[in-house]
């Protein structure tokens, strides 16, 4: 059975994306970022394990779009893909926190096929120095939104409302 480290699952939240939305909050980060505003979920052990059934069934409940986020939801990249796979299924659109770049994921093929199922990943390592909470949907200015739907390496596309 695929398990996935959660630590939080907040429904009709408007902070990580678009309307409102399911925002799974994943165990585990190795980034580290200084001013992090989650460093609760850097522990790989924190949290509790649910099965990406019983995500899909909470999902499915809310009727809401959702937002993988943490920590850091890459280190978990397998069961990930799995859960994103059944989201996409049923026609819901997906956003993914990362503090690692498009570009390292890219060319990982591990990760390459979480890419073809995320809509938007908002990308980088949270950088305090460059802070701007001005910024939609992230908290530093190195941080991307790319349209997934829209972008392939080399060629990046920025999301916009």
């Amino acid at each position: 059975m695929d398990t996935l480290r959660v630590i939080d699952i907040i429904d009709g939240t408007s902070v990580d994306g678009p309307g409102l939305r399911t925002s799974i909050y994943f165990a585990g980060c190795a980034h580290r970022c200084p001013g992090c505003h989650n460093p609760s979920t850097w522990d790989f052990d924190a949290g509790r394990d649910i099965s990406v059934d019983q995500l899909v069934s909470h999902i499915d409940r809310n009727e809401m779009n959702v937002t993988f986020s943490g920590g850091d939801p890459i280190y978990q990249i397998e069961p990930l893909t799995v859960l994103a796979r059944s989201i996409k299924e049923s026609g819901k659109n997906l956003w993914c926190y990362t503090g690692f770049t498009y570009e390292e994921l890219a060319a990982n093929p591990v990760c390459r096929e979480l890419l073809y199922l995320v809509d938007v990943l908002v990308d980088g390592p949270y950088i305090e120095a460059l802070r701007d909470t001005d910024l939609l949907f992230r908290g530093s200015s190195n941080q991307r939104l790319i349209d997934l739907r829209l972008s392939s390496p080399g060629n990046i596309v920025f999301w916009h409302r």
